[in-house]
């Protein structure tokens, strides 16, 4: 049972979710951010479900990424913290700072709270786009690579999540020194659902169960569980070694959607029996994009791209032993299909 206590920013979200399930399940007391007060009640009756009893070991302060109010209430009494938060919309944002100013800002936020408050570690959740896009790269990229956010092509949220970790990184170099800071860049976060609420990558999941897509666009990305990348957090957050340090969170080697569904059909056998089975000539999601946000989102530069990444850093340094991406495939599919998600 350890005595510390760890903020985790953004507590409703997917991920957060199952970092303040793993911490709880570690011993660890936790306190956690919620933009909306609200929805405390649904957090404790989901991690209730998943068999851990919060009473007196989670607590709830209220913060905003965007409001300087709540954050130093929000860190005081913590030791560590994981600054989960993030925004990360299902569609296209009708501006990219709707992205880029809560990731930077909020960062810039939860960071200088902690370093007023004492705090000895902040382990933040960046993501595999602030490393992967812009640079175009034969070998798999790893966390020597940076995204350049002025690329042609490059989107809000590779563009958000790369300059939220280059200012955190340049405050613990200035003002925040004495603050460790480690790093942890996660692919498509996937895995089995803590309650009703989906992010981006569950919704792909789900439109491919309801068999909403008839084809895919071809498109590569990798795939990692929720679980493995909560598990990346703790051990970021406890190994001496892993300060000043970033982690690519990765399963296996990157996926084509037509992979993804091809997976989830084997898998979940009749539940997914209606995942897509076609490819998306690359002309006809460029024709489309002309007409569709959805359709521009793929008409990217990165579709037909094969690309890669490793872990292998993560895997030597910090012990990280991740599941399958066909697990966290069919995790997933089986939490919407238990949840009743699944429209049919």
């Amino acid at each position: 049972m350890s005595s510390e206590r760890i903020l985790v920013t953004g507590g409703s979200g997917f991920l957060a979710g199952h970092c303040i399930l793993m911490l709880l399940q570690a011993g660890y007391a936790v306190r956690t951010t919620l933009r909306d007060p609200a929805r405390e009640t649904a957090l404790r009756a989901v991690l209730l479900g998943a068999g851990v009893e919060t009473a007196g070991r989670l607590e709830v302060a209220r913060a905003d990424l965007m409001a300087d109010d709540g954050w130093a209430q929000a860190a005081a009494g913590c030791d560590a913290a994981l600054h989960v938060a993030s925004p990360l919309p299902a569609g296209v944002p009708r501006h990219e700072d709707d992205l880029i100013r809560p990731a930077r800002e909020g960062t810039l936020r939860v960071l200088r709270a902690a370093k007023a408050a004492g705090l000895r570690r902040v382990v933040l959740t960046s993501s595999f786009a602030a490393i992967g896009y812009g640079r175009p790269l034969k070998r798999p990229y790893d966390e020597r690579d940076w995204t350049d956010p002025d690329a042609a092509g490059v989107a809000a949220y590779p563009k958000s999540k790369t300059l939220a970790e280059r200012a955190a990184w340049d405050f613990v170099d200035g003002e925040g020194q004495g603050l460790e800071l480690a790093v942890v860049n996660p692919v498509g976060i996937f895995g089995p659902l803590l309650g009703p609420d989906l992010s981006a990558s569950i919704v792909l999941v789900r439109a491919m169960l309801e068999g909403r897509l008839w084809a895919v666009p071809r498109l590569m990305f990798g795939v990692v569980d929720a679980r493995d990348v909560a598990d990346l957090h703790l051990r970021a957050l406890r190994d001496p070694a892993a300060a000043g340090e970033r982690f690519v969170a990765v399963a296996d080697n990157f996926l084509w959607m037509r992979e993804i569904a091809a997976i989830l059909r084997e898998r979940l056998g009749e539940a997914g029996a209606k995942a897509p089975t076609s490819e998306l000539p690359d002309w006809l999601v460029r024709l489309a994009g002309r007409f569709s946000a959805a359709a521009r989102q793929a008409a990217t530069p990165e579709l037909g791209r094969s690309k890669n990444a490793s872990s292998a850093k993560a895997r030597a340094m910090l012990g990280w032993q991740p599941r399958s991406a066909a697990d966290a495939l069919a995790a997933t599919g089986e939490s919407l299909i238990r949840l009743g998600l699944v429209g049919r």
